[in-house]
């Protein structure tokens, strides 16, 4: 009789460096498969890959006992790594933080192939650069001079809204310093008025 799948899990670790200390033993303990065991097995299988970060699905089954499927880096990390960077750019493609050949390029795509929706490298490489751009990586000869007029466009633009904004400031400062001091409150007036005639 075939096993009964219980649950899916998914975790992202380092390479060759699991433990049963959290976040592993947190996510699969109350699973209640045998934390040592997952940790020797995906040790032994990721060890040629030190330095990565491995997404892995584990699949659970109703006696406890469990497989697992490693996947391929995520872009992002895979992206980072080639660049030499440790995060990416906090504005996107509007701020080029680094940049990679065209090579490294299809390095990474080649690499993410079979977790892509992709049938080709071209149409990998075409996904990676993608992510790339959004992280503000440029790929030489690619995208970099349109990425580079992009965001020398986007630093004009913040460089003009800057100038605005101080420009609005010293108005609003103008404007109160202006405004007489002994501003009257509406509707005090009518409130004397009132009383005045209940004194009455």
């Amino acid at each position: 009789m075939a096993k009964e799948v219980v649950k899916q899990i998914k975790l992202e670790l380092d390479a060759g460096k699991a433990t049963p200390a959290p976040p592993v033993g947190t996510v699969l303990g109350p699973a209640g498969i045998n934390l040592n065991e997952f940790c020797t097995r995906f040790n032994e299988e990721t060890r040629d890959k030190m330095g990565d970060r491995i997404p892995c699905v584990i699949t659970i089954y109703d006696d406890r006992s469990f497989d697992f499927v490693l996947k391929t880096p995520p872009a992002g990390f895979l992206i980072k790594k080639v660049a030499k960077i440790q995060k990416g750019s906090a504005k996107g493609a509007n701020q080029v933080v680094a940049t990679i050949t065209e090579a490294e390029l299809r390095s990474i795509a080649e690499t993410k192939l079979p977790d892509l929706n992709a049938y080709t490298v071209e149409e990998a490489m075409n996904i990676i650069e993608g992510t790339a751009r959004n992280m503000g990586v440029a790929i030489k000869g690619r995208n970099d001079a349109e990425l580079a007029e992009q965001a020398k466009e986007a630093l004009e633009e913040e460089k003009e809204m800057a100038k605005r904004e101080a420009e609005l400031e010293a108005m609003e400062e103008e404007a109160k310093a202006e405004a007489p001091v002994d501003v009257p409150v509406i509707g005090d007036e009518d409130k004397e008025e009132e009383t005045e005639e209940e004194e009455n």
